[in-house]
């Protein structure tokens, strides 16, 4: 009998049907939350029937019939160990309901089970509840994750239970007493709660109500329909109707009724829609974090027990699609779980497991060098081309905290045209205005571009998703694809039953998006196939938020910069001791280890400082390991290159040997051992990337002088520029003696630290707000006044020490060389602040409305102004080695040893130096640092004046060694004609241990053709691209002036040198 329906009222009939709250005794989801009667105690069975749980007569719950365990044992370490080591250990009796700890022990228990023979053609799951993430494992093997946030908390045994199969069996079940995201005390981002207990609130055999289950999703999706579409369309009454309708027919006590309400359900969902629609590119996806609230010990186990249920899902769901990135966890999985890595490797063959990314880990996006990104590529490129028989076509990394300008350079070179992430809407400030579009590098590189309009990569398969994946698309009209990621993400978990069977009944349903279940492949060919009215962004893509992570744990920042300089040098210097000496060995395979532990801490919560105190010590503990390899590896290629220097000879005289490892003459104050253990200064010259013995002292044309005045200030100059320091070390005059161009503007003072508070709204460590500003206070309080240390000569150096905030201290020294044209500030720091961030500032009399800012393998300009929010936004930004202030004729630089954060506003130059946030690493930046940073004023451009080879020179000291000859002729291994050009690395070739590859890029912005030169023996030149394949047409002739490279502004070289010997 038809009746008016009243939409509200209809529409509460529906959901309180489906209420876990209300009406559970009579509703349909009752079915689920029914509970039975207690089970037996612990070690005894639950009778001969094994049944309990039954609601006779009154509903048909979804776990229906319920047993406990025969058996549960656990057995517990703080140690994470094999599945062989911890079978083997003696178990003890454990129980439902008891708790586990503390934090990151981990328990193992033994779960012997017996299925009711009553339970005969049911669908059986072992369920497991607990705050812990579980693993399943059987027959030795890991089957299924446990986790209650993943919503994953049952184990399929059988789909319908046969004679046959085994009614009694033992599985183990490994829990880590930690949760998804860690153990925050108090919130998700505190530092983990040292303490924290997890309970075990369930576990037991189920028989699974599938019926329920399925009625379930239906009446979900239909009553999402009702409420997202609107009223003002008529899909949203249609499937409201029906699923009043279906409550109408379906009797929760007589299962028989439930056919025909699905058959209602199955009407709506089978009408199609028109060839217009939008389509939605679904693919399951598990963003782990290669360490963040967890340690990385803690992510291999998430990455086994996140990959072995979407492993198992696959075989119920040949559909189902799975995107995987990050090659450190498939190599973690290779090696800890070898049995799970060939089933993955089985259904990446099949096209299901899906690598992406092409890189080691997805790693931060502004801070590592040039190079470290090429190696990222390289690595993670030959990891899978070697481990799945193909490298990345696309780059993915949704979750970094920005993304350098040359990065579409890098990807293009690396065989990568297609760019997935969705970082960018997190911006706190401006709406970024695409979600497909082609990004265009500094270089004039393209790739397409795509951000899941959906905002997330973990989805969920909900009906308002995929609504909101088609209206808040802003790039509607030009394509009509979209992504969309589904699994849980971040801790790990990935893509669940019930998200694929609600995305089941979307496949084609008229009034909704079509969703698929696709590759990333087919998303990116048929977004080329529609790319002919997309729009170009260019330039970098810059995160409106967390750019506080630019500053962050200062001491993985400086020691990501300073294994960068290590593992260039060695690269050098071993290729040099192989063209010298074919019988050395290249360490190819410890450098390899080493470039690997690098590009991990590289990841996008290590590296900015994001993490747990527990993942900063693993960090420096791996910087520590690459600097003790480092300098041993370094010591054999020089002993290899330099034998007959360093070898004692009868009547030797002692002497230094100086070898510089960049490509471009280099005269410097360096500090060498004396016969009598003590440092003498020296003024050397050395040439081109090679080394010279230190002879007669080169007396430099004007020695350093250091004058005090009747004031207490002191000046400095050495010819080339001249200084002013009051007694707190703030410059009051920084000139340029060839022009005699002041530097710092009338009654200001540079190199003025100044503190702020730095309370961000939430995201402590990673965030710092713009309000910091208004919290300026110039640090003044003096502990040691302004005083000469070295009174001149080839160096000249004054100290001082401030009081910063309520207990920290500063003492700095501020050194000037001979003929050197920055002043350098030595820099140490007692940090024992909260909440405060310092920075040091340099006012200075220049005029631009743009600053420069070194990035990877180039450099690009940010606004000095504030003039619209896309400017104003970009009040804290990254750079590398250098940043530069600059008019007509004139400029200002500012260089650096490890840091990265910096702003320029109006005419003031500032460097972030440290910060001090509580969560989550409540120990963050406190203790001990040292840095340098220097300032260079300078005439013409910075490019004229050599900003950058400088910024270079400071970050790549000469290595001085003692010598036993005092005559030897300075040697030069590789040249480059043009200034505006750098090399950048030399290494072994991957594949060929008689070529190496020399990286160079175009630094000043320009067209240019420059000569390679060396000396040494090559037969055979050609550019290759980035994972070291040879370019079509790229072969080089070998010509007298060497080899002739043209390029294009920030256009990035590979070379390939064959040796003739």
């Amino acid at each position: 009998m038809a009746a008016i329906e009243h939409r509200r009222t209809a529409l509460e009939r529906v959901e309180k049907f489906l209420s876990d709250t209300y009406f559970t005794d009579c509703n349909l989801r009752g079915r689920w939350a029914a509970r039975g009667l207690p089970g037996p105690p612990p070690g005894r069975s639950a009778g001969p029937r094994g049944l309990r749980g039954r609601c006779p007569g009154r509903c048909r719950p979804l776990f229906g019939d319920r047993c406990p365990p025969a058996s549960l044992s656990c057995f517990r370490t703080p140690r994470r160990i094999p599945y062989q080591e911890a079978v083997a250990q003696q178990f003890g009796p454990a129980r439902v309901g008891e708790s586990f700890g503390p934090t990151w022990e981990t328990c193992w228990f033994k779960v012997e089970l017996s299925i009711p023979p009553a339970w005969a053609g049911r669908e059986v799951h072992f369920v497991w509840e607990s705050d812990g993430e579980g693993m399943v494992w059987r027959d030795a093997q890991p089957v299924q994750g446990l986790t209650k946030e993943g919503e994953k908390t049952s184990y399929i045994l059988t789909r319908s239970l046969k004679e046959s199969e085994p009614h009694s069996l033992t599985l183990y079940v490994e829990l880590a007493c930690n949760g998804l995201f860690g153990a925050g005390k108090g919130s998700m981002i505190a530092p983990p709660d040292p303490d924290r207990r997890v309970t075990l609130s369930k576990a037991e055999l189920v028989v699974f109500n599938r019926d329920v289950y399925e009625l379930l999703v239906d009446l979900e999706i239909l009553l999402d329909m009702a409420q997202l579409l609107g009223e003002e369309n008529q899909r949203s009454f249609q499937a409201l109707y029906t699923a009043n309708q279906m409550v109408n027919v379906c009797d929760v006590t007589d299962p028989s009724t439930f056919p025909a309400a699905r058959d209602l359900a199955a009407a709506i969902f089978s009408q199609r829609n028109g060839e217009s629609q939008h389509t939605i590119h679904a693919m399951g996806h598990c963003h782990i974090d290669s360490a963040w609230l967890w340690p990385y010990e803690e992510t291999i186990r998430k990455c086994a027990r996140s990959w072995v249920t979407v492993v198992h899902l696959m075989e119920h769901n040949p559909e189902l699609t799975f995107a995987c990135s990050q090659a450190q966890q498939f190599q973690w999985v290779r090696s800890c779980y070898p049995g799970l890595y060939a089933r993955i490797q089985r259904l990446a063959a099949k096209g299901q497991f899906i690598p992406v990314g092409g890189t080691w880990v997805e790693m931060d996006g502004n801070l590592p060098s040039g190079e470290s990104m090429v190696r990222q590529f390289l690595q993670g490129q030959r990891f899978f081309q070697e481990q799945f028989g193909r490298i990345c076509t696309e780059f993915w990394l949704p979750d970094t905290f920005g993304y350098s300008a040359q990065l579409p350079q890098l990807m293009r070179g690396s065989g990568i045209r297609r760019f997935l992430t969705q970082k960018l809407s997190w911006n706190l400030v401006n709406s970024f205005p695409h979600h497909t579009f082609f990004w265009e590098g500094i270089d004039g590189s393209q790739v397409l571009t795509h951000f899941p309009p959906g905002d997330s990569y973990g989805m969920q398969g909900r009906v308002a998703e995929v609504l909101k994946t088609v209206k808040n698309n802003k790039d509607k009209g030009r394509v009509n694809h979209s992504a969309f990621l589904f699994g849980f993400g971040d801790g790990g978990g990935g893509p669940t039953q019930k998200m694929l069977d609600r995305m089941k009944r979307m496949r084609d349903t008229d009034g909704l998006p079509r969703v698929q279940i696709s590759t990333p492949d087919q998303l990116f060919s048929v977004l080329e196939k529609e790319s002919s009215q997309l729009c170009t962004w260019v330039g970098e893509l810059f995160l409106e938020l967390h750019n506080g992570t630019y500053t962050t744990q200062a001491q993985i920042k400086k020691g990501n910069r300073e294994c960068e300089r290590v593992l260039h040098d060695v690269e050098v210097l071993s290729s040099l001791a192989v063209a010298q000496d074919s019988a050395f060995q290249y360490p190819a395979s410890q450098l390899q280890q080493l470039w690997r532990l690098l590009l991990l801490n590289q990841f996008h919560d290590v590296l900015p400082g994001s993490c747990i105190q527990l993942v900063v010590e693993d960090a420096l503990q791996y910087y520590t390991e690459i600097r003790r390899a480092g300098a041993q590896l370094q010591q054999e290629a020089v002993q290899c290159l330099c034998r007959d220097l360093l070898q004692p000879q009868a009547c030797s005289t002692h002497s230094s040997l100086v070898l510089n490892t960049l490509a471009w003459e280099r005269t410097e104050v360096i500090a060498s051992p004396g016969p009598d253990g003590t440092e003498t200064l020296a003024l050397v010259t050395v040439p081109s990337m090679g080394y010279a013995l230190v002879q007669e002292p080169f007396v430099p044309p004007q020695p350093v002088a250091v004058r005090k005045q009747e004031d207490g200030s002191i000046t400095m100059e050495n010819g080339v520029i001249a200084v002013c320091l009051d007694t707190m070390g703030r410059l009051t005059s920084l000139q340029l003696l060839d022009s005699g161009r002041e530097s710092v503007p009338d009654g200001c003072y540079a190199n003025q630290f100044a503190l702020f508070d730095d309370v961000p709204l939430y995201w402590d460590a990673w965030d710092v707000m713009d309000y910091h500003l208004q919290t300026r206070k110039p640090v003044t309080t003096l502990l040691q006044p302004l005083e000469i240390t070295l009174a001149g000569g080839l160096r000249g150096s004054v100290s001082f020490s401030l009081q910063v905030g309520k207990s920290s201290t500063l003492t700095q020294e501020i050194i000037l060389d001979a003929m050197c044209p920055y002043l350098r500030f030595l820099t140490q720091v007692e940090w024992k602040e909260a909440h405060k961030f310092l920075k040091v500032e340099f006012p200075v009399q220049v005029r631009s409305t743009n600053a420069t800012y070194e990035i990877q393998f180039g450099h690009l300009q940010r606004p000095t102004h504030w003039n619209t929010s896309w400017d104003w936004a970009r009040f804290e930004v990254w750079a590398h080695k250098w940043l530069d202030l600059s008019e007509h004729g004139f400029g200002v630089a500012l260089l650096n040893d490890c840091k990265y954060g910096a702003s320029t506003h109006r005419n003031v130059l500032s460097l972030s130096l440290l910060r001090a946030p509580k969560s989550p690493d409540a120990t963050a930046d406190l203790g001990h640092h040292q840095f340098t940073y220097a300032v260079m004023p300078h005439q013409g451009s910075f490019q004229e004046a050599g900003v950058i080879q400088q910024a270079y020179n400071l970050n790549f000291p000469l290595h001085v060694v003692p010598a036993s000859r005092a005559q030897c002729p300075a040697w030069s291994a590789f040249s480059v004609s043009s200034p505006a050009i750098v090399l950048e690395a030399v290494k072994q070739a991957e594949d060929r241990p008689e070529a190496v590859v020399v990286r160079l890029y175009e630094a000043h912005g320009s067209t240019v053709t420059a000569w390679l030169q060396t000396p040494l023996p090559v037969k055979e030149a050609m550019l290759c691209d980035l994972l070291e394949r040879p370019l079509a047409q790229g072969h080089l002739p070998l010509e007298q002036q060497g080899l002739r490279l043209s390029f294009t502004p920030f256009r990035v070289l590979s070379v390939l040198l064959v040796w003739s010997h």
